[in-house]
Protein backbone atom coordinates (compact mmCIF):
# COMPACT_ATOMS: atom_id res chain seq x y z
CA UNK A 1 0.00 0.00 0.00
CA UNK A 2 2.93 2.33 0.63
CA UNK A 3 3.94 2.03 -3.04
CA UNK A 4 0.37 2.72 -4.18
CA UNK A 5 0.21 5.90 -2.10
CA UNK A 6 3.62 7.00 -3.37
CA UNK A 7 2.60 6.33 -6.99
CA UNK A 8 -0.67 8.30 -6.66
CA UNK A 9 1.17 11.17 -4.96
CA UNK A 10 3.73 11.43 -7.76
CA UNK A 11 1.05 11.22 -10.47
CA UNK A 12 -1.02 13.97 -8.87
CA UNK A 13 2.02 16.23 -8.54
CA UNK A 14 2.80 15.69 -12.23
CA UNK A 15 -0.77 16.32 -13.42
CA UNK A 16 -1.07 19.37 -11.16
CA UNK A 17 2.07 20.92 -12.68
CA UNK A 18 0.83 20.23 -16.22
CA UNK A 19 -2.50 21.92 -15.46
CA UNK A 20 -1.58 24.87 -13.24
CA UNK A 21 1.96 25.74 -14.34
CA UNK A 22 2.38 24.49 -17.91
CA UNK A 23 -1.25 25.20 -18.97
CA UNK A 24 -1.20 21.82 -20.73
CA UNK A 25 -3.61 19.48 -18.88
CA UNK A 26 -3.28 15.79 -19.70
CA UNK A 27 -6.34 14.46 -17.83
CA UNK A 28 -9.83 15.81 -17.14
CA UNK A 29 -10.79 17.61 -13.93
CA UNK A 30 -13.00 14.64 -13.07
CA UNK A 31 -10.14 12.15 -13.41
CA UNK A 32 -7.89 14.34 -11.28
CA UNK A 33 -10.55 14.73 -8.59
CA UNK A 34 -11.14 10.97 -8.48
CA UNK A 35 -7.41 10.30 -8.08
CA UNK A 36 -7.22 12.92 -5.32
CA UNK A 37 -10.19 11.36 -3.55
CA UNK A 38 -8.60 7.90 -3.78
CA UNK A 39 -5.34 9.21 -2.33
CA UNK A 40 -7.16 11.02 0.47
CA UNK A 41 -8.99 7.82 1.43
CA UNK A 42 -5.80 5.73 1.37
CA UNK A 43 -4.00 8.31 3.54
CA UNK A 44 -6.88 8.16 6.01
CA UNK A 45 -6.60 4.37 6.21
CA UNK A 46 -2.79 4.26 6.21
CA UNK A 47 -1.56 7.57 7.71
CA UNK A 48 1.91 6.10 8.31
CA UNK A 49 2.48 6.01 4.53
CA UNK A 50 1.40 9.60 3.77
CA UNK A 51 4.07 11.40 1.74
CA UNK A 52 5.52 14.71 2.91
CA UNK A 53 3.66 17.66 1.36
CA UNK A 54 0.97 15.41 -0.11
CA UNK A 55 -1.33 16.94 -2.77
CA UNK A 56 -4.23 16.32 -0.36
CA UNK A 57 -2.92 19.17 1.81
CA UNK A 58 -4.13 21.61 -0.83
CA UNK A 59 -7.75 21.20 0.32
CA UNK A 60 -7.01 22.79 3.70
CA UNK A 61 -6.64 21.45 7.21
CA UNK A 62 -7.56 22.30 10.78
CA UNK A 63 -8.22 25.95 11.60
CA UNK A 64 -5.45 27.84 13.43
CA UNK A 65 -5.91 30.00 16.53
CA UNK A 66 -3.37 32.56 15.32
CA UNK A 67 -0.50 33.07 12.87
CA UNK A 68 3.02 32.61 14.22
CA UNK A 69 5.55 35.40 13.54
CA UNK A 70 8.36 34.76 11.04
CA UNK A 71 11.62 36.71 10.87
CA UNK A 72 12.68 36.99 7.23
CA UNK A 73 16.16 35.69 6.39
CA UNK A 74 16.32 38.39 3.70
CA UNK A 75 14.47 41.68 4.15
CA UNK A 76 11.38 41.87 1.93
CA UNK A 77 11.84 45.40 0.65
CA UNK A 78 9.20 47.62 -0.91
CA UNK A 79 9.84 49.52 -4.16
CA UNK A 80 10.38 53.15 -5.03
CA UNK A 81 7.39 54.44 -7.02
CA UNK A 82 7.47 56.51 -10.20
CA UNK A 83 4.51 58.30 -11.74
CA UNK A 84 6.11 60.05 -14.71
CA UNK A 85 8.48 59.47 -17.61
CA UNK A 86 10.87 62.01 -16.09
CA UNK A 87 11.23 59.94 -12.92
CA UNK A 88 12.07 56.85 -14.98
CA UNK A 89 14.73 58.73 -16.94
CA UNK A 90 16.25 60.06 -13.71
CA UNK A 91 16.41 56.50 -12.33
CA UNK A 92 18.11 55.24 -15.50
CA UNK A 93 20.61 58.13 -15.51
CA UNK A 94 21.64 57.43 -11.93
CA UNK A 95 22.16 53.71 -12.60
CA UNK A 96 24.17 54.34 -15.77
CA UNK A 97 26.61 56.62 -13.97
CA UNK A 98 27.76 53.45 -12.19
CA UNK A 99 27.04 50.81 -14.86
CA UNK A 100 26.84 52.32 -18.38
CA UNK A 101 26.16 48.91 -19.96
CA UNK A 102 23.38 47.95 -17.54
CA UNK A 103 20.52 45.71 -18.67
CA UNK A 104 17.07 45.97 -17.14
CA UNK A 105 14.22 43.52 -16.76
CA UNK A 106 10.70 44.93 -17.20
CA UNK A 107 7.74 42.97 -15.85
CA UNK A 108 4.18 43.37 -14.60
CA UNK A 109 3.58 44.73 -11.11
CA UNK A 110 0.91 42.28 -9.99
CA UNK A 111 -1.60 43.85 -7.60
CA UNK A 112 -1.75 41.27 -4.83
CA UNK A 113 -0.12 40.23 -1.57
CA UNK A 114 3.63 39.65 -1.38
CA UNK A 115 4.80 36.37 0.18
CA UNK A 116 8.00 34.35 0.49
CA UNK A 117 8.35 30.58 0.02
CA UNK A 118 11.15 28.58 1.64
CA UNK A 119 12.39 25.22 0.34
CA UNK A 120 14.87 22.88 2.05
CA UNK A 121 16.22 19.92 0.06
CA UNK A 122 13.40 20.40 -2.44
CA UNK A 123 10.59 20.45 0.14
CA UNK A 124 8.33 23.47 0.71
CA UNK A 125 8.69 23.96 4.47
CA UNK A 126 7.38 27.45 5.14
CA UNK A 127 5.61 30.43 3.61
CA UNK A 128 5.10 33.86 5.12
CA UNK A 129 3.55 37.26 4.49
CA UNK A 130 5.76 40.31 3.97
CA UNK A 131 4.54 42.06 7.12
CA UNK A 132 6.81 45.05 7.78
CA UNK A 133 9.55 43.56 5.60
CA UNK A 134 11.49 42.23 8.58
CA UNK A 135 8.84 40.16 10.36
CA UNK A 136 5.85 38.51 8.70
CA UNK A 137 3.32 35.82 9.56
CA UNK A 138 3.53 32.07 8.95
CA UNK A 139 0.76 31.21 6.47
CA UNK A 140 2.21 27.91 5.23
CA UNK A 141 -1.07 25.99 5.52
CA UNK A 142 -2.93 28.58 3.46
CA UNK A 143 -0.22 28.80 0.80
CA UNK A 144 -0.32 25.02 0.36
CA UNK A 145 -3.89 25.38 -0.92
CA UNK A 146 -2.64 27.40 -3.92
CA UNK A 147 -2.19 24.80 -6.63
CA UNK A 148 0.43 26.80 -8.54
CA UNK A 149 2.87 26.55 -5.62
CA UNK A 150 4.97 23.36 -5.98
CA UNK A 151 5.09 21.45 -2.70
CA UNK A 152 8.27 19.68 -3.87
CA UNK A 153 11.01 20.67 -6.31
CA UNK A 154 14.44 19.26 -7.24
CA UNK A 155 15.74 17.64 -3.99
CA UNK A 156 19.35 18.35 -5.02
CA UNK A 157 18.80 22.05 -4.23
CA UNK A 158 19.67 22.43 -0.50
CA UNK A 159 18.04 25.82 0.01
CA UNK A 160 15.83 28.15 -2.01
CA UNK A 161 13.96 31.24 -0.86
CA UNK A 162 11.70 32.91 -3.42
CA UNK A 163 9.29 35.81 -3.36
CA UNK A 164 5.97 35.99 -5.18
CA UNK A 165 2.68 37.83 -5.41
CA UNK A 166 -0.54 36.05 -4.47
CA UNK A 167 -3.51 37.43 -6.37
CA UNK A 168 -7.16 36.75 -7.10
CA UNK A 169 -8.14 36.57 -10.80
CA UNK A 170 -10.70 39.13 -11.94
CA UNK A 171 -13.37 36.52 -12.63
CA UNK A 172 -12.92 34.89 -9.21
CA UNK A 173 -13.15 38.35 -7.61
CA UNK A 174 -16.41 39.13 -9.39
CA UNK A 175 -17.88 35.74 -8.43
CA UNK A 176 -16.81 36.10 -4.80
CA UNK A 177 -18.34 39.57 -4.47
CA UNK A 178 -21.56 38.40 -6.15
CA UNK A 179 -21.80 35.57 -3.64
CA UNK A 180 -21.11 37.92 -0.72
CA UNK A 181 -23.71 40.37 -2.00
CA UNK A 182 -26.30 37.58 -2.12
CA UNK A 183 -25.40 36.68 1.47
CA UNK A 184 -25.52 40.31 2.71
CA UNK A 185 -21.80 40.30 3.51
CA UNK A 186 -19.50 43.33 3.01
CA UNK A 187 -17.99 43.44 -0.48
CA UNK A 188 -14.26 43.48 -1.11
CA UNK A 189 -13.14 46.78 -2.63
CA UNK A 190 -10.77 45.19 -5.16
CA UNK A 191 -9.00 41.90 -6.00
CA UNK A 192 -5.99 42.82 -3.86
CA UNK A 193 -8.10 43.22 -0.72
CA UNK A 194 -9.91 39.99 -1.56
CA UNK A 195 -6.61 38.12 -1.95
CA UNK A 196 -5.24 39.53 1.31
CA UNK A 197 -8.43 38.70 3.21
CA UNK A 198 -8.50 35.20 1.75
CA UNK A 199 -4.85 34.47 2.49
CA UNK A 200 -5.07 35.56 6.13
CA UNK A 201 -7.89 33.19 7.06
CA UNK A 202 -7.20 31.08 10.14
CA UNK A 203 -9.25 28.33 8.47
CA UNK A 204 -7.28 27.16 5.42
CA UNK A 205 -10.41 25.54 3.96
CA UNK A 206 -11.78 29.05 3.35
CA UNK A 207 -8.54 30.00 1.60
CA UNK A 208 -8.76 26.86 -0.53
CA UNK A 209 -12.23 27.90 -1.75
CA UNK A 210 -11.11 31.34 -2.96
CA UNK A 211 -9.23 30.38 -6.19
CA UNK A 212 -6.03 32.26 -5.35
CA UNK A 213 -3.05 32.17 -7.71
CA UNK A 214 0.59 33.26 -7.58
CA UNK A 215 3.42 34.59 -9.73
CA UNK A 216 7.00 34.22 -8.47
CA UNK A 217 9.07 37.32 -9.23
CA UNK A 218 12.33 37.13 -7.27
CA UNK A 219 14.97 34.80 -5.84
CA UNK A 220 15.71 36.05 -2.33
CA UNK A 221 18.47 33.57 -1.44
CA UNK A 222 19.71 30.14 -2.50
CA UNK A 223 22.31 27.40 -2.10
CA UNK A 224 23.19 25.02 -4.91
CA UNK A 225 20.97 26.88 -7.36
CA UNK A 226 22.94 28.37 -10.24
CA UNK A 227 21.25 31.01 -12.39
CA UNK A 228 24.30 32.68 -13.94
CA UNK A 229 24.01 35.91 -11.97
CA UNK A 230 20.94 36.96 -13.99
CA UNK A 231 17.46 37.71 -12.67
CA UNK A 232 15.88 36.74 -16.00
CA UNK A 233 17.76 33.43 -16.17
CA UNK A 234 16.81 32.79 -12.57
CA UNK A 235 13.13 33.15 -13.42
CA UNK A 236 13.58 30.87 -16.43
CA UNK A 237 15.16 28.20 -14.23
CA UNK A 238 12.42 28.55 -11.60
CA UNK A 239 9.90 27.83 -14.33
CA UNK A 240 11.61 24.52 -15.12
CA UNK A 241 11.25 23.59 -11.43
CA UNK A 242 7.48 24.02 -11.57
CA UNK A 243 7.02 27.62 -10.44
CA UNK A 244 4.62 29.99 -12.18
CA UNK A 245 6.82 33.02 -12.81
CA UNK A 246 5.94 36.58 -13.69
CA UNK A 247 4.75 36.66 -17.34
CA UNK A 248 5.84 39.14 -20.01
CA UNK A 249 9.36 39.47 -18.54
CA UNK A 250 11.73 41.12 -21.02
CA UNK A 251 15.24 42.58 -21.06
CA UNK A 252 16.07 46.12 -22.26
CA UNK A 253 18.98 48.53 -22.05
CA UNK A 254 17.57 51.69 -23.67
CA UNK A 255 15.25 53.86 -21.56
CA UNK A 256 13.11 54.78 -24.57
CA UNK A 257 12.46 51.09 -25.23
CA UNK A 258 11.61 50.63 -21.55
CA UNK A 259 9.07 53.45 -21.63
CA UNK A 260 7.50 51.96 -24.77
CA UNK A 261 7.27 48.57 -23.04
CA UNK A 262 5.65 50.11 -19.96
CA UNK A 263 3.08 51.77 -22.21
CA UNK A 264 2.43 48.47 -24.01
CA UNK A 265 1.93 46.61 -20.75
CA UNK A 266 -0.39 49.33 -19.48
CA UNK A 267 -2.51 49.20 -22.62
CA UNK A 268 -3.08 45.47 -22.06
CA UNK A 269 -4.56 45.90 -18.56
CA UNK A 270 -8.21 45.49 -19.53
CA UNK A 271 -7.51 42.21 -21.37
CA UNK A 272 -5.53 40.56 -18.55
CA UNK A 273 -7.25 37.98 -16.33
CA UNK A 274 -5.48 39.48 -13.31
CA UNK A 275 -5.08 42.99 -11.93
CA UNK A 276 -1.86 45.00 -12.30
CA UNK A 277 -1.16 48.43 -10.88
CA UNK A 278 2.10 49.12 -12.64
CA UNK A 279 5.29 47.83 -14.23
CA UNK A 280 8.57 47.10 -12.45
CA UNK A 281 12.02 47.94 -13.84
CA UNK A 282 14.91 45.97 -12.28
CA UNK A 283 18.63 45.69 -12.90
CA UNK A 284 19.15 42.17 -14.28
CA UNK A 285 22.72 41.54 -13.04
CA UNK A 286 22.72 40.30 -9.42
CA UNK A 287 26.29 41.49 -8.71
CA UNK A 288 25.43 44.96 -9.98
CA UNK A 289 22.45 44.96 -7.61
CA UNK A 290 24.77 44.25 -4.68
CA UNK A 291 26.99 47.20 -5.62
CA UNK A 292 24.01 49.55 -5.97
CA UNK A 293 22.59 48.44 -2.64
CA UNK A 294 19.49 49.78 -0.89
CA UNK A 295 18.26 52.70 1.17
CA UNK A 296 16.66 51.97 4.54
CA UNK A 297 13.40 51.25 2.71
CA UNK A 298 13.89 50.40 -0.97
CA UNK A 299 16.49 48.85 -3.31
CA UNK A 300 18.35 51.33 -5.50
CA UNK A 301 18.33 48.87 -8.41
CA UNK A 302 14.57 48.79 -9.01
CA UNK A 303 11.64 51.15 -9.49
CA UNK A 304 7.90 50.65 -9.98
CA UNK A 305 5.97 52.75 -12.47
CA UNK A 306 2.38 53.07 -11.20
CA UNK A 307 -0.53 53.28 -13.63
CA UNK A 308 -3.37 55.63 -12.67
CA UNK A 309 -6.84 54.00 -12.67
CA UNK A 310 -8.81 54.84 -15.79
CA UNK A 311 -11.68 57.12 -14.78
CA UNK A 312 -14.45 58.69 -16.81
CA UNK A 313 -17.20 61.16 -16.02
CA UNK A 314 -20.78 60.30 -16.91
CA UNK A 315 -24.30 61.09 -15.76
CA UNK A 316 -26.73 59.15 -13.58
CA UNK A 317 -29.99 59.06 -15.53
CA UNK A 318 -31.91 56.92 -13.04
CA UNK A 319 -31.60 54.75 -9.94
CA UNK A 320 -33.43 51.43 -9.93
CA UNK A 321 -33.69 48.76 -7.23
CA UNK A 322 -32.87 45.05 -7.54
CA UNK A 323 -34.13 42.38 -5.14
CA UNK A 324 -31.58 39.76 -4.12
CA UNK A 325 -31.88 36.11 -3.13
CA UNK A 326 -32.24 36.93 0.57
CA UNK A 327 -34.65 39.81 -0.02
CA UNK A 328 -32.14 42.65 0.25
CA UNK A 329 -32.95 45.64 -1.96
CA UNK A 330 -29.88 46.99 -3.76
CA UNK A 331 -29.96 50.37 -5.54
CA UNK A 332 -28.35 50.45 -8.99
CA UNK A 333 -27.29 53.60 -10.84
CA UNK A 334 -28.25 53.74 -14.53
CA UNK A 335 -25.54 55.69 -16.35
CA UNK A 336 -25.11 57.34 -19.70
CA UNK A 337 -22.95 54.60 -21.31
CA UNK A 338 -19.22 55.30 -21.20
CA UNK A 339 -16.24 53.15 -22.22
CA UNK A 340 -13.82 52.31 -19.39
CA UNK A 341 -10.93 49.81 -19.33
CA UNK A 342 -11.97 48.03 -22.50
CA UNK A 343 -15.74 47.75 -22.10
CA UNK A 344 -18.88 49.91 -22.03
CA UNK A 345 -20.25 50.74 -18.58
CA UNK A 346 -23.93 51.61 -18.23
CA UNK A 347 -24.64 50.60 -14.62
CA UNK A 348 -22.95 50.75 -11.22
CA UNK A 349 -24.06 49.35 -7.89
CA UNK A 350 -24.83 51.84 -5.12
CA UNK A 351 -24.70 49.11 -2.45
CA UNK A 352 -27.16 50.59 0.06
CA UNK A 353 -28.79 53.82 1.23
CA UNK A 354 -25.89 54.67 3.55
CA UNK A 355 -23.46 54.62 0.59
CA UNK A 356 -25.76 56.97 -1.35
CA UNK A 357 -26.04 59.40 1.57
CA UNK A 358 -22.31 59.33 2.29
CA UNK A 359 -21.44 60.35 -1.27
CA UNK A 360 -24.55 62.55 -1.64
CA UNK A 361 -25.53 60.84 -4.90
CA UNK A 362 -28.63 62.10 -6.71
CA UNK A 363 -30.43 61.24 -9.95
CA UNK A 364 -29.13 63.60 -12.64
CA UNK A 365 -25.68 64.02 -11.06
CA UNK A 366 -22.45 63.85 -13.03
CA UNK A 367 -20.16 61.31 -11.40
CA UNK A 368 -16.64 59.91 -11.80
CA UNK A 369 -16.68 56.19 -12.51
CA UNK A 370 -13.88 53.62 -12.49
CA UNK A 371 -13.63 49.83 -12.38
CA UNK A 372 -12.63 48.16 -9.13
CA UNK A 373 -9.95 45.71 -10.15
CA UNK A 374 -10.52 46.79 -13.76
CA UNK A 375 -13.78 44.81 -13.72
CA UNK A 376 -16.55 46.08 -11.40
CA UNK A 377 -17.91 49.60 -12.13
CA UNK A 378 -17.98 51.87 -9.09
CA UNK A 379 -18.82 55.51 -8.46
CA UNK A 380 -15.85 57.38 -7.01
CA UNK A 381 -17.27 60.86 -6.48
CA UNK A 382 -19.94 63.36 -7.48
CA UNK A 383 -19.09 66.48 -9.49
CA UNK A 384 -20.99 68.96 -7.31
CA UNK A 385 -20.04 71.85 -9.61
CA UNK A 386 -22.17 70.28 -12.35
CA UNK A 387 -25.14 69.49 -10.10
CA UNK A 388 -28.33 70.68 -11.75
CA UNK A 389 -31.32 72.25 -10.02
CA UNK A 390 -33.61 69.43 -11.13
CA UNK A 391 -31.39 66.68 -9.63
CA UNK A 392 -33.44 64.37 -7.39
CA UNK A 393 -32.59 62.75 -4.08
CA UNK A 394 -33.19 59.02 -3.94
CA UNK A 395 -35.13 57.19 -1.24
CA UNK A 396 -35.48 53.45 -0.83
CA UNK A 397 -38.97 52.19 -1.77
CA UNK A 398 -41.44 51.44 1.03
CA UNK A 399 -42.76 48.53 -1.02
CA UNK A 400 -40.86 45.80 -2.86
CA UNK A 401 -40.55 46.64 -6.59
CA UNK A 402 -40.99 42.94 -7.44
CA UNK A 403 -43.99 41.87 -5.34
CA UNK A 404 -45.42 45.06 -3.82
CA UNK A 405 -45.10 43.92 -0.20
CA UNK A 406 -43.93 46.31 2.52
CA UNK A 407 -40.15 46.63 3.00
CA UNK A 408 -38.24 46.81 6.28
CA UNK A 409 -34.87 48.37 7.18
CA UNK A 410 -32.48 46.39 9.34
CA UNK A 411 -32.21 47.87 12.83
CA UNK A 412 -28.46 47.35 13.04
CA UNK A 413 -27.42 47.79 9.42
CA UNK A 414 -27.91 49.75 6.18
CA UNK A 415 -29.97 47.12 4.36
CA UNK A 416 -33.61 47.39 3.34
CA UNK A 417 -35.31 44.09 2.60
CA UNK A 418 -38.47 42.37 1.42
CA UNK A 419 -39.58 39.64 3.85
CA UNK A 420 -42.17 38.07 1.53
CA UNK A 421 -41.19 34.38 1.22
CA UNK A 422 -42.98 34.05 -2.13
CA UNK A 423 -41.51 37.20 -3.71
CA UNK A 424 -40.92 36.27 -7.40
CA UNK A 425 -37.56 38.05 -7.56
CA UNK A 426 -36.26 36.10 -4.56
CA UNK A 427 -37.64 32.85 -5.98
CA UNK A 428 -35.81 33.34 -9.27
CA UNK A 429 -32.56 34.24 -7.48
CA UNK A 430 -32.87 31.18 -5.25
CA UNK A 431 -33.34 28.91 -8.27
CA UNK A 432 -30.29 30.45 -9.94
CA UNK A 433 -28.27 29.90 -6.76
CA UNK A 434 -29.54 26.31 -6.45
CA UNK A 435 -28.23 25.29 -9.88
CA UNK A 436 -24.98 27.30 -9.59
CA UNK A 437 -21.55 25.79 -8.94
CA UNK A 438 -21.67 27.11 -5.36
CA UNK A 439 -24.66 24.83 -4.67
CA UNK A 440 -25.77 21.82 -6.77
CA UNK A 441 -23.46 22.70 -9.71
CA UNK A 442 -25.90 21.51 -12.38
CA UNK A 443 -24.14 21.66 -15.76
CA UNK A 444 -25.98 22.91 -18.84
CA UNK A 445 -28.57 24.88 -16.87
CA UNK A 446 -28.24 28.62 -16.61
Amino acid sequence: MEEKIKELTEKLRYYSKKYYVDDAPEISDYEYDMMLRELSELERQYPQFKQQNSPTERIGGEALKEFAPVTHAVKMESLQDAFSEEELRAFDKKIKTVFPDVKYVVEYKIDGLSVELEYRNGIFIRGATRGDGITGEDITANLKTIKEIPLMIDPSIPYLLVRGEVYMPKRAFAELNKKREDENLPLFANPRNAAAGSLRQLDSKITASRNLKIFIFNIQASEGFDYENSHKKGLDRLKTLGFKVSPETRIFSDIDDIISEITRLGNSRSELPFDIDGAVIKVDDIEQRKVLGSTTKVPKWAIAFKYPPEQKETQITDIIVNVGRTGVLTPLAILTPVRIAGSTVGKATLHNIDFIKQKDIRIGDFVTVQKAGDIIPEIVKVNLKKRQQDSREFTMPERCPACGEKTYKDEDGPFVRCVNNVCPAQTIRNIIHFVSKDAMDIEGLG
